[in-house]
């Protein structure tokens, strides 16, 4: 039968009338006929379009739609048969009912792949035609130019060339510095790669991404693999997504020339068809802000890439793989600097050598930053940049170009950040440059001030990673449900402190929201002491600084602070005496960042903090606590890094409950005078997480562990001499996650374990010494038991419960080393 013939005779107009016919009568076949309408109506307009064109078809596509009309004719047979049939006769209407779904499921295939086939083919039709009609006039328009002595192929060239000479100079490229190493990964994926669709190009701002996307475009070998098919579209934050889809469709499609923005040709939805071939084809989507956005711009055609640009990172099932631009090294810094600086490669002789040397290190490798510093420093004097230096010291910008071509420009990843997140990446700010970063830090300061929990402070610190905002350690332990997130820290580039620092010293300085040191020094800002007659608004206090005396501070009201972070460097440090003037104070972080743990003076400001939830401490000597001295009724969380602690603790003075009556949480990392664990511990009813980690001279556990009835969490990381667990430890009967890895002379799993009903996991890898677990019987009593991570040794005996607990998976681990901690 002939494709007009088909359409004719009327069978799809027949088949939807009867269609509409069993929705009302039929209910086994009612969805199935919905959805035949739903395909027919939309195929409808498109079949009487192709049926007035005269477009003569060739005989494979002649062959493909006669199929197709027989199929509909058997439907049209099929929807007779189905309203012929009795309503009580049950199993003929099964069967029709399977048969229209199987019909259902044959036209749904053919309007989505074979029909938008025939559509593309139909667009190139016309391409050809309105190519020949194109160059027909371009002929006509090359005769009028040659009499006005103007070369047509000449001004377009020249006007080409001019645009792409003020590109490179906008772009600041130079020399192609940096860009080797990323040219040659991406021209991998795009055209070494046939299964790779999309890929992406993703870093922080200023990081060169749109240059290298740039250099791609021109690259000799990608222009002649693509034909020169390649389209660059900036997307932007509040991009035209209709209008972006059309310019791209007529650009696959060859419809560009006649400024094809007709959406109505543009399939709609997310186009994937794996019909045909057609010219290789690259299209480049620049500054895309969101996955909303870049779903709808990728069409998934053989033969099609897409490249994406973007501060942010997209998840691996929409771009297929991702290159992650890399910062500068330090002599490809130096000389981009130059270049901006200077005009040369290289430090002119008349130049202060190490100045610039400083200067660049504070750039960290960014190319923008780079560039546009070393543009404002162009022919200044030396004592400019003396100056530049102590501004980029303390995070301010140098000069006004600097802070509307560098700081706002990074800015805008801020202000597209939801007010929350926004708000959480200014608190950044608040800690020391080149210093990593304690997780646990971060999600305890986010948990007190912005009100939100744990998870959603995770959440935050994720969005902020994959924005590019700041550099998550990679960890695989990350994101576990008990993951001890103090192991694990954050870092962030300098020139986004910069932009934190710069956002948040706006303004009147007793009206901050964060009153904030940007670096290291001998005293206090004087900024700070002209205002000390009026109370400061800050949230966040954050001070940074050597060793600090009683003389060193000055009085100043904090009525609204609720973190304050003491970052010091040190072996005495007297607690600021304003620490009394924090009524509201929920989270007190103390850091040393000296060789020797600190000890501190003026320890009484501690009276005071009847609010304080959180108590971060850092290589510091943590003073004995007596009951008169310190009350700390609604305490929740006390986290002791790299302190002396051993007498901190002595039962015979100190009455813990008393002091602690909230506390759920206690951290105790790297503190290497622990040897014995207080008994007093065990009488704070209220503790729910208990760590003891990398504490390699622990030896033993109080014998009434099993008093911590609301334990719930129990790490004992990496305490190589501890060499068992208390008995009582089965009379945990909350606990549901012990840790005991790499607690190498631990020499057996104690027989009470089982009686622990509630515990889900158990981590004891490199546990050498346990060779041998209890009583399979016992152990089959632990019904919540869901994963174990072990070695291999012993990972036998732990099979055994797979048998009988199917919830269990039993992990083998593999060994791992990591002195990431040491590097502060």
């Amino acid at each position: 039968m002939a494709f007009n013939d088909f359409f004719a005779g009327e069978i799809a107009t027949e088949l939807l009338k009867q269609l509409l016919s069993i929705s009302r009568k039929s209910c086994l076949c009612k969805s199935s006929a919905d959805n035949l309408i739903t395909s027919i109506e939309e195929l409808l307009p498109i079949i009487n379009e192709i049926k007035y064109s005269g477009v003569e078809l060739s005989a494979i596509r002649q062959s493909q739609l006669d199929r197709f009309s027989e199929t509909l004719r058997g439907g049209l047979e099929l929807a007779r048969k189905v309203l012929a049939s009795g309503r009580w006769n049950v199993y003929k209407n099964l069967q029709l009912a399977r048969k229209m779904e199987r019909l259902e499921k044959q036209v749904s295939r053919f309007v989505s792949g074979p029909m938008q086939a025939h559509l593309l083919a139909d667009v190139h039709h016309m391409r050809f035609e309105t190519m020949e009609r194109f160059d027909r006039l371009e002929g006509r328009l090359e005769q009028r130019l040659n009499s006005m002595k103007i070369g047509a192929g000449g001004w377009v060239e020249e006007a080409v060339k001019r645009m792409e000479v003020e590109e490179e100079a906008g772009l600041g490229i130079f020399n192609g510095v940096g860009l080797d190493l990323g040219k040659s990964k991406v021209k991998k994926m795009i055209i070494g790669r046939d299964d790779l669709n999309v890929v992406g190009i993703c870093g922080i701002g200023g990081s060169g991404k749109t240059t290298l996307a740039n250099e791609i475009c021109r690259d000799n070998q990608v222009r002649s693999y693509f034909n020169n098919r390649i389209l660059f579209v900036t997307v932007s934050q509040s991009p035209d997504l209709q209008q972006l889809r059309a310019r791209i469709w007529g650009f696959l499609t060859g419809n560009e020339a006649m400024g094809y923005t007709n959406n109505l040709f543009v399939p709609q939805g997310k186009l994937q068809c794996e019909w045909g071939s057609g010219p290789r084809t690259l299209v480049v989507l620049d500054d895309v802000w969101s996955l909303s956005a870049l779903e709808q711009l990728i069409f998934r055609i053989p033969t099609y890439k897409t490249l994406v640009v973007s501060r942010f990172k997209f998840p691996t099932p929409v771009v297929n793989e991702v290159y992650n631009v890399e910062l500068l090294r330090e002599d490809e810094s130096l000389s981009l600097f130059c270049h901006s600086a200077f005009g040369q490669e290289w430090i002119p002789p008349t130049a202060n050598e190490t100045l610039v040397k400083q200067i660049v290190h504070e750039c960290k490798g960014l190319p923008l930053a780079l560039k546009v510093i070393g543009a404002s420093l162009r022919d200044q004097p030396e004592m400019y940049w003396a100056s530049a230096k102590k501004r980029l010291l303390r995070g301010e910008p140098i000069c006004e170009s600097h802070e509307n071509k560098l700081l706002e420009r990074m800015a805008i990843s801020v202000e597209y950040l939801n007010k929350k997140v926004k708000e959480c990446f200014l608190d950044l700010g608040s800690f020391p440059e080149d210093k990593k970063i304690p997780l646990d830090v971060l999600i305890n300061m986010w948990v007190e001030i912005h009100d939100i929990d744990e998870e959603e402070a995770f959440a935050i610190l994720v969005e902020l990673s994959d924005k590019n905002l700041l550099t998550l350690v990679k960890d695989p332990r990350v994101g576990d449900a008990y993951s001890s997130y103090y192991e694990i820290c954050v870092t962030q580039h300098d020139v986004l402190r910069d932009l934190a620092l710069h956002l948040s010293n706006q303004g009147d300085v007793n009206e901050r929201k964060r009153l904030l040191m940007p670096r290291r020094d001998t005293e206090l800002p004087r900024e700070w002491e002209r205002n000390t007659d009026r109370p400061f608004n800050a949230q966040i206090v954050s001070v940074h600084t050597g060793e600090m005396r009683e003389m060193d501070w000055f009085r100043m009201e904090f009525p609204k602070a609720e973190v304050l972070i003491l970052n010091f460097s040190s072996n005495e440090y007297f607690l600021p005496p304003f620490i009394d003037d924090m009524p509201k104070l929920r989270a007190l972080i103390v850091i040393n960042y000296g060789t020797n743990e600190a000890i501190f003076e003026n320890f009484s400001v501690f009276t005071n903090l009847a609010n304080l939830r959180s108590l971060w401490l850092e290589k510091t000597w943590v003073p004995q606590l007596t009951n008169p001295t310190v009350h700390m009724k609604n305490l929740r969380k006390l986290s002791m890094v790299l302190c002396k602690v051993n007498n901190s603790f002595n039962p015979s003075v100190i009455d813990l409950p008393l002091i602690f009556p909230r506390l759920s949480e206690l951290i105790i990392d790297h503190c290497h005078d622990l040897i014995k664990l207080p008994s007093s511990i065990c009488e704070v009813n209220s503790l729910q997480s208990l760590s003891i980690t990398n504490c390699h001279r622990l030896c033993e556990l109080p014998a009434d562990l099993g008093m911590l009835k609301k334990l719930q969490i129990l790490r004992l990381y990496a305490c190589p001499e501890l060499k068992m667990l208390p008995p009582r430890i089965g009379e945990l009967i909350g606990l549901k996650y012990l840790d005991i890895s790499q607690c190498f002379n631990l020499r057996c799993l104690p027989g009470e374990i089982f009686r622990l009903a509630s515990l889900e996991k158990i981590d004891m890898r490199e546990c050498s010494q346990i060779v041998s677990l209890p009583p399979q019987t016992a152990l089959s009593n632990m019904k919540s038991l869901r994963r174990v991570i072990c070695d291999d040794e012993v990972s036998w005996q732990w099979r055994y419960l797979e048998k009988t607990n199917p919830n269990l998976y039993v992990q083998v681990a593999e060994k791992c080393y990591s002195l990431d901690w040491l590097d502060g």
